[in-house]
C-alpha cells in the first residue's frame, strides 16, 4: 500500500524550493555587495606610524584610526567599504566603485591636523578648539567659496587675535596650517604651490567671535566642501604610510564577474547531470537540495552584508562539490546495501547510518582548514575562508538533514520497493539473501 501523502509532501517541498529560488534570486542579485575585483575599485595597504616620536601604536590607536578612516570614506560616498586591521600595525582599505584614486588617497591618508600658528610657527590653537562639526562651506561677500570654522570658545579666540593684532606687520598674521610637521616653517611653506598653509590672514584687531575663515589657496566649492568634511570627520591620530596599492577597472571587474558566473553555472549544471545520470532518484533529491543550498548561502551572505569576491565565488563552487560529495557518500552506501539484497527501506536506513560519520569527518577537516585560512590569511583569502565555512554549515542543513528527510519521504512511501534501479543499481548487481 503506497503512502501517497509522502509523495504529495515531497512534491510540495520540491515546488516550494524552486519557487523560493525563483522569487529570491532577483533580490539576491540586486543586493549582493560585490568586491572590487568584480565591481572595480581601489585597494590600498597602509602601515601605521606614530605622529610623534615616543607615541605608542596600541589597539586603541588602531581602532581610533579605523573609525577616522571610515568617517573619511563617508566623504567619498563609497558604499560598503572594507577597512580592516592587519598584523597589528597595518590597515587595508578596499573601496569598490571608486573612480578617482588620487582623491581617495588624499582624503584617507591626510592626517588633517588643524593648527593656528603665528609666523614663528608657535601653536596658538589646534583642532581640539574646533567645535564638533565646526567646519562648513560658505561664501564671502564677493560670492567666493570659503570654509567657515566655528570654534568652541569665542573668548579664547578673542584673546589669541588680540595678542596677534598688537604685533607689527607683517608679524600680525594668524596662520592656519593643515598637517604641520616638525621642521616646517612659515617662510618656506608660504612659497610652495601646494602649501600646507590654508590661510594666513592679517589680524588688525581682536575678533570677538567664534568664527574663523579659510579662504584663497585655490578653494572652490568642491575642494572647500571636501576640506570641511575632512575636518569634521576628525584628525587621524597617526600617520599612514602607503606600502601597497592596486586598482581594478570597472570594465575588467564586469568582465570577470560575467565569465566567473558563466563558468560557475556550467560547473553546477554539469554536477546536476552527473548526479541525475549516476544516482537517479537520490540524484534528483540532491539537485533539489543543491538549489536550496545555493539559495540559502546567498541569502545568508547578503543578510550579514558580506562582500562577494572572485575567491568567494570559487569557494561557493567548491562548496557545491562538497555538498554533492555528502550526497554521493550516502547514495553509494545505499547502493552497497541494495546490492547485498536488502529492501529499499532497510538499505536507506543502513546507508544513512554508515555514511554520517564519514560526512562529518570530511567536512570537519575542511572546516578546520578554512578556519586556519581565515585566522592567518589576508584580504581575499579571508573572503574565501568565510564563504567556505558558510558553505560547510549550509551543507549540513540542506544536503545532509533536508536531503535525508526528502529521501525518507520517498522511501517510506513504499512506491519504490520494487524499483531498485531508480537508485542507480542494476538488477544483475543485486545478491539474493
Amino acid at each position: 500500500m503506497y503512502k501517497k501523502g509522502n509523495i504529495v509532501i515531497f512534491a510540495i517541498l520540491m515546488i516550494a524550493t524552486i519557487l523560493l529560488a525563483v522569487f529570491t534570486t532577483p533580490w539576491v542579485v540586486k543586493n549582493t555587495n560585490l568586491g572590487l575585483d568584480l565591481k572595480g575599485g581601489f585597494e590600498v595597504l597602509y602601515e601605521v606610524q606614530p605622529l610623534e616620536d615616543g607615541d605608542v601604536i596600541d589597539e586603541s590607536a588602531m581602532n581610533a584610526t579605523v573609525r577616522a578612516i571610515n568617517n573619511r570614506i563617508n566623504v567619498l560616498g563609497v558604499s560598503e567599504p572594507d577597512v580592516r586591521i592587519e598584523e597589528n600595525n597595518r590597515i587595508r582599505v578596499q573601496l569598490a566603485g571608486v573612480s578617482n584614486q588620487n582623491e581617495a588617497r588624499e582624503v584617507i591618508s591626510s592626517t588633517a591636523q588643524l593648527t593656528f600658528r603665528d609666523v614663528n610657527d608657535n601653536v596658538l590653537l589646534d583642532g581640539k578648539d574646533l567645535a564638533p562639526r565646526g567646519a562648513a562651506l560658505s561664501y564671502n561677500q564677493q560670492g567666493q567659496p570659503v570654509v567657515e570654522l566655528t570654534l568652541q570658545s569665542a573668548d579664547k579666540f578673542g584673546e589669541v587675535t588680540s595678542e596677534i593684532s598688537q604685533r607689527p606687520a607683517p608679524e600680525n598674521r594668524l596662520v592656519i596650517w593643515l598637517d604641520y610637521e616638525e621642521g616646517d616653517t612659515y617662510e618656506e611653506e608660504i612659497q610652495k604651490e601646494n602649501s600646507k598653509i590654508v590661510s594666513d590672514a592679517s589680524v588688525n584687531g581682536p575678533i570677538l567671535s567664534d568664527k574663523a575663515i579659510i579662504s584663497g589657496g585655490g578653494i572652490d566649492a568642491e575642494s572647500g566642501q571636501r576640506l570641511a568634511d575632512i575636518l569634521n570627520a576628525g584628525a587621524l591620530p597617526v600617520k599612514l604610510d602607503e606600502i601597497y596599492s592596486t586598482s581594478v577597472s570597472a570594465q575588467f571587474g564586469q568582465d570577470a564577474l560575467e565569465e566567473t558566473v558563466f563558468a560557475a553555472t556550467i560547473g553546477i549544471i554539469a554536477v546536476f547531470f552527473f548526479m541525475l545520470f549516476f544516482y537517479r532518484l537520490p540524484g534528483l533529491v540532491s539537485i533539489i537540495t543543491l538549489v536550496l543550498y545555493i539559495n540559502l548561502i546567498m541569502l545568508f551572505f547578503n543578510g550579514i552584508n558580506a562582500v562577494l569576491t572572485l575567491p568567494g565565488i570559487a569557494a561557493l563552487v567548491l562548496g557545491v562539490g562538497m555538498a554533492v560529495d555528502a550526497n554521493i557518500i550516502t547514495a553509494e552506501r545505499i547502493k552497497d546495501e541494495l546490492r547485498s539484497g536488502k529492501s529499499v527501506l532497510s538499505a536507506f536506513r543502513a546507508g544513512n547510518r554508515r555514511s554520517l560519520s564519514t560526512i562529518i569527518d570530511a567536512n570537519l577537516t575542511t572546516l578546520i582548514s578554512a578556519a586556519v585560512l581565515f585566522y592567518f590569511g589576508q584580504s581575499s583569502v579571508k573572503g574565501f575562508a568565510i564563504m567556505l565555512m558558510i558553505s560547510i554549515a549550509m551543507t549540513f542543513i540542506s544536503n545532509v538533514f533536508i536531503s535525508r528527510y526528502l529521501m525518507h519521504l520517498l522511501v517510506s512511501s513504499r512506491l519504490f520497493d520494487k524499483r531498485k534501479g531508480w537508485f542507480g543499481v542494476k538488477e544483475s548487481e543485486i545478491r539474493e539473501l
